[in-house]
């Protein structure tokens, strides 16, 4: 990642369109996620404010000015016993795809999610097909716990889910 053109912030409510737009090619385009119609503008400032409720990072990247990808953490359960645990989100634009911004996006989302508290980072990740968030976030240190299979069905395709896990604990 070029240092001098990319930043990585907090996202804000202004961020909002930008983030859609991109999550918008993963809803139509992909199998990434198992969402069936882009959330609208209404739906993103929801998401927004709920996290930002409960005091979990939502952050952007930034290349040139322009959003290039975003990254956040939801609460994993909402039972109260699972308030340490989070489950994290990945996506960046297609123009940003492989220039390390994934990998400095979620090392910082990794960082700022261990000051907010949370103690064990899920990711469940839809098995597509394609490797790159695998890769992603077992680079990170995320390793495999567990695989739900056939329990999504999206563009005439069964699909598993595999779940990764990752400790923000120090070693002990």
């Amino acid at each position: 990642m070029d240092e001098d053109l990319a930043t990585i912030r907090p996202a804000s409510p202004a961020d909002l369109d930008a983030i859609g737009e991109i999550y918008a090619h993963y809803v139509a385009n992909t199998t990434a996620t198992f969402e069936l119609r882009a959330p609208g503008r209404r739906d993103w400032s929801t998401r927004y404010w709920a996290i930002a409720e409960t005091g979990l990072p939502f952050l952007v990247t930034e290349v040139d000015g322009r959003i290039a990808g975003y990254a956040y953490c939801t609460r994993w359960k909402s039972r109260p016993a699972y308030r340490h645990t989070a489950e994290n989100s990945i996506y960046l634009a297609p123009r940003a795809v492989g220039r390390g911004l994934g990998t400095a996006l979620l090392a910082e989302l990794l960082r700022v999610s261990t000051v907010a508290g949370v103690r064990e980072l899920i990711a469940v990740i839809v098995d597509t097909g394609e490797p790159a968030s695998m890769r992603l976030h077992r680079r990170l240190g995320f390793a495999e716990v567990g695989r739900l299979r056939r329990v999504g069905h999206k563009h005439e395709r069964w699909l598993d889910t595999v779940l990764l896990q990752r400790s923000l604990l120090p070693e002990a």
